[in-house]
C-alpha cells in the first residue's frame, strides 16, 4: 500500500512531468530536498528548462511564486523590499520584496554581487529577512530553487564554497532525450506555453505533516556509521583542502530520510545514502591546489570516496 508520502510525490512529480520532460531523477531530488527543508542550486547552461521546472513545482503545489533576476546592478532591497512614503497616508508602507514568497527561483546566482547574494542566503538559512532594524518571518513553507550559469564568467561573483553549503543538495539538469524533446516540440506548437494549464495537485497545508514524518524516518546505527564514514573520507582525502563540514553530514542525513520517505519507506537504507552523497557533496568539496592545477573535477573524488567505503549488509528489523 502507498505510504501518505510516496503518493503525494507521485501525484506532484505527474503533474510536472506533463510539462518538464524526461528528467524523473531530477524532479525527484528536488522533492527528496523540499521534504527536508533544504534549498536546491541547479548548476547547467541556460536553455534546459530550469524557470519551467520551478513554476511546474510551485503551480503544482500552490505555493506563491517569484523569481528573481540576478544582475550586477541588483540590491538587497530589491530582494528584501523598501519602505515607501505613501503622501495620502502619511507614512511610510513597507513594500514586500519577491524573497518573501514560498517558492523563490533565483535565476543566475552569480551574476548577483557577494552583498545581494548575502541577503539571500541569510534569508535561506534563518527563514526570515532583517529589513531596518525590523525582522520578518517568510512564509512557510519557503524553498528557494537557484541556477547558476557554469559556461558564462564575464560579469560573474562565482559563489564561495562557504556559502555553497547553504544549498542542501547541486544538481546539474543535463539535455532531455530525443523522444522527450520531440514531444516538448509538439508540445509548444500553440502561443503559451503548457505550464499554464497546470493546476494544483496539492497544496501548502499537507507540506508540514509530510516533513515532520520525514524527520521521524528510522536510520540505523549501521547506516548512519556508513554515513558518517563517507564523510571522514572526504576529510582525509588528499585531494581535498577540507573535506564535508559537519553541516554537510546533517544534510546527507537528512535528504537520505526524504529519499526513503519518496520511495516508500519508513528507514533508510546505505543505498539511499550513497545515492544522494553526490548531489549533497558536489558544491561542498574544496579541492586542494594540487587537485585544481591537475583538472581533477569534484565529481571524479566522489566516486573515489564511494568506492573506497564499503558498503555494509543492511537488513531492516
Amino acid at each position: 500500500m502507498e505510504t501518505p508520502i510516496a503518493e503525494f510525490v507521485r501525484k506532484v512529480r505527474n503533474n510536472i512531468e506533463k510539462v518538464f520532460l524526461g528528467k524523473t531523477p531530477v524532479i525527484d531530488m528536488i522533492m527528496a530536498a523540499f521534504l527536508a527543508r533544504g534549498h536546491v542550486l541547479l548548476e547547467d547552461v541556460p536553455g534546459t528548462g530550469k524557470t519551467i521546472l520551478a513554476r511546474a513545482f510551485a503551480a503544482s503545489l500552490d505555493l506563491s511564486f517569484a523569481r528573481i533576476q540576478c544582475t550586477p546592478d541588483l540590491l538587497p532591497a530589491d530582494i528584501l523590499g523598501v519602505s515607501i512614503w505613501h503622501q495620502d497616508e502619511g507614512r511610510f508602507v513597507f513594500r514586500k520584496g519577491p524573497i518573501v514568497n514560498q517558492f523563490v527561483l533565483v535565476d543566475e546566482i552569480n551574476r548577483a554581487t557577494p552583498r545581494t547574494q548575502s541577503a539571500l542566503l541569510e534569508a535561506m538559512a534563518e527563514g526570515q529577512i532583517s529589513v531596518e532594524g525590523n525582522r520578518l518571518p517568510l512564509p512557510e513553507p519557503f524553498f528557494v530553487l537557484a541556477t547558476e550559469n557554469p559556461v558564462e564568467y564575464e560579469g560573474t561573483f562565482p559563489l564561495p564554497e562557504a556559502q555553497k553549503d547553504r544549498f542542501l543538495l547541486s544538481l546539474p539538469i543535463g539535455y532531455p532525450d530525443a523522444a522527450s524533446e520531440a514531444r516538448m516540440l509538439e508540445d509548444q506548437r500553440r502561443i503559451t506555453h503548457p505550464v499554464t494549464d497546470l493546476r494544483a495537485v496539492a497544496n501548502a497545508a499537507e507540506l508540514g505533516p509530510l516533513q515532520e514524518a520525514v524527520a521521524k524516518i528510522h536510520v540505523d546505527p549501521l547506516v548512519r556509521n556508513y554515513l558518517l564514514a563517507l564523510i571522514e573520507a572526504t576529510r582525509q582525502d588528499t585531494g581535498l583542502r577540507a573535506g564535508i563540514s559537519p553541516r554537510g553530514s546533517l544534510a546527507l542525513y537528512r535528504v537520505s530520510q526524504a529519499l526513503a520517505a519518496l520511495r516508500g519507506r519508513d528507514f533508510v537504507t546505505p543505498e539511499d545514502v550513497k545515492e544522494m552523497a553526490p548531489p549533497v557533496f558536489r558544491q561542498r568539496l574544496i579541492l586542494s591546489s594540487e587537485a585544481l592545477v591537475r583538472g581533477i573535477k569534484p565529481d571524479r573524488i566522489i566516486a573515489s570516496v564511494l568506492d573506497r567505503v564499503p558498503v555494509p549488509e543492511y537488513r531492516s528489523a
